[in-house]
């Protein structure tokens, strides 16, 4: 079987964003940040042009997704026991267990995840540039993806998806 594939790994795909990863004991990091960097490798049949997608394509999406964290404090919204809810004065309070944190709204992103772990970063953005090549694309049939978000040089959390037959 043959596959074709592009990476895409470009220094200004970054972000930087604040957060605090909570362990499986309940303990948890000091609220803190990174400036995250992602990279995408995407699988697809090749078209007539002898291009799985032009790369001019894939950048700016990639782009508009990372801008769209881009100096935030980025919470999860789906912890057990983190909770994040908007103020009638427009902060959002942020408690988890003895800790309390409020912010401006417009500081912080709720994510529809667990935990804000490189990992689960990386299943958001995966997911997300699926669904966006999708809309945009809609003749582009991902076959493949591997999408990466690195935290510090050489630590990255990694996701992988791949269209089976429910997908089609």
């Amino acid at each position: 079987m043959e596959r074709w594939s592009i990476e895409v790994e470009k220094e200004y795909l970054k972000f930087s964003a604040a957060h605090f990863l909570i362990f499986p004991d309940g303990s948890a990091e000091r609220l803190h940040g990174h400036n995250y960097r992602v990279f995408a490798e995407i699988d697809a049949a090749l078209t007539d042009c002898g291009l799985v997608i032009d790369f001019s394509q894939v950048k700016p999406i990639i782009r508009e997704m990372v801008d769209e964290l881009d100096e935030h404090w980025l919470v999860p919204g789906e912890h057990a026991e983190l909770k994040a809810q908007r103020t009638e004065s427009g902060l959002v309070e942020v408690r988890y267990r003895e800790r309390y944190y409020a912010a401006p709204a417009e500081d912080i992103i709720v994510l529809p995840i667990n935990n804000t772990s490189a990992e689960n970063f990386a299943t958001y953005l995966g997911r997300d540039l699926i669904h966006r090549l999708r809309v945009r694309f809609p003749d582009v049939r991902v076959d493949r993806l591997r999408f990466a978000v690195e935290e510090t040089a050489g630590q990255r959390g990694v996701y992988s998806y791949q269209r089976d037959a429910e997908d089609e």
